[in-house]
């Protein structure tokens, strides 16, 4: 196989730990993100967005406002690593595959257990789409599609 494909895979994250590393426009999505599927997400990082800041004054992340340790993983079942720097993104990258934490370094496809779908979410029903790291605006025209079918699908249910 040329490319690496990965197994479309549904998990129950409401009662895993969720670690998120970096405080900038890409944590701040992935943690919204997150934040649909489980309470139990932790972002950290020296400096952060104002809304990451808001999502932590109001309790809905545990933020940490400093750089982040080793020690940050224990028990965690997920790392993503959003920093924009490369050798931090590194030495997460190393620790997770120590210790046998599912990890996703946001600006480097190969190194990741796991890509970040698209998604697209209506009641029961969720949707994620990835172009396995390959074509971000093809994966997000495609989860744009499948959303605007099942709006369309939804309001022709009605009549």
């Amino acid at each position: 196989m040329k490319n690496k494909r990965y197994f479309p895979m549904f998990v129950d994250l409401s009662d895993k730990k969720i670690v998120v590393v970096g405080g900038g426009n890409i944590a701040t999505r992935r943690v919204k993100t997150l934040l649909q599927f489980t309470r139990n997400v932790t972002a950290i990082a020296p400096k952060c967005t104002v809304e990451l800041q808001e999502l932590g004054k109001t309790g809905y992340v545990n933020l940490i406002t400093r750089p982040v340790k080793r020690t940050d993983f224990q028990m965690a079942y997920m790392v993503i690593a959003a920093t924009n720097d490369w050798k931090l993104n590194d030495e997460i990258y190393r620790v997770c595959k120590e210790e046998g934490i599912y990890v996703n370094i946001a600006d480097d496809k190969n190194k990741c257990d796991f890509y970040f779908p698209g998604i697209y979410m209506k009641d029961e029903l969720v949707v994620g789409v990835t172009a396995s790291g390959l074509d971000h605006k093809r994966a997000k025209k495609v989860r744009v599609a499948i959303q605007e079918a099942m709006e369309e699908g939804a309001e022709n249910d009605g009549e």
